[in-house]
């Protein structure tokens, strides 16, 4: 059985990051952040041996750019659509146990994901609840139902919620809470002020 793990990621490029954090800290400290993150998320994750490591990328065009990306991982985009369309979309082209997790999670390292994987052999579906209602990990041991995240108020405090209303009574896991840093006092909340 392979399992297969998805780092979501936006190509690093300035202005086009975290631009609810840039608001608050500036479009250059934006991207650092990012890009330190990304590279932080990737080696902490891709050289796993217990699961493959797939970049989805946005915009679909970055796929292609090897100099976008910290490290040489297989690539493909992301595809149109919101977050649900464009997760559902990745999740369908795999087979096996599959966990998708963003980019942006300073402290996700190996020992969540693998908490994630493992949750799955008791569950369908594991989700990683993030700090402020939404999630940084989504996982399934099979297929996804396309229309789970019909539904889904994005970049909400309701985004889990509304995922898991979707779900109705499948066996749903979760691992532990982590903080992704999408605004700047989230940003500050990390740095100690």
């Amino acid at each position: 059985m392979t399992r297969t793990l998805i780092v979501f990621a936006r190509a690093p490029q300035l202005g086009r990051v975290k631009q609810r954090l840039a608001r608050g800290i500036g479009p250059g400290a934006a991207l650092a952040f990012y890009r330190r993150t990304l590279a932080t998320v990737l080696r902490r994750l891709a050289r796993d041996r217990r699961w493959r490591t797939l970049l989805a990328v946005t915009p679909d065009r970055a796929a292609g750019s090897a100099r976008l990306w910290p490290l040489p991982l297989p690539r493909a985009g992301q595809g149109r659509g919101d977050l649900g369309a464009r997760m559902a979309r990745s999740l369908g082209r795999t087979r096996g146990p599959v966990c998708i997790v963003g980019a942006d999670i300073p402290d996700l390292d190996a020992r969540h994901v693998w908490r994630a994987f493992r949750a799955l052999g008791r569950s369908e579906f594991v989700f990683g609840p993030a700090a402020d209602g939404g999630y940084w990990l989504i996982g399934a041991r099979t297929r996804l139902p396309y229309a789970l995240f019909a539904q889904v108020r994005w970049s909400t405090p309701h985004a889990l919620a509304d995922t898991l209303a979707g779900l109705k009574s499948r066996r749903v896991a979760f691992a532990e809470i982590l903080a992704d840093v999408d605004d700047e006092d989230a940003y500050r909340g990390r740095r100690g002020g």
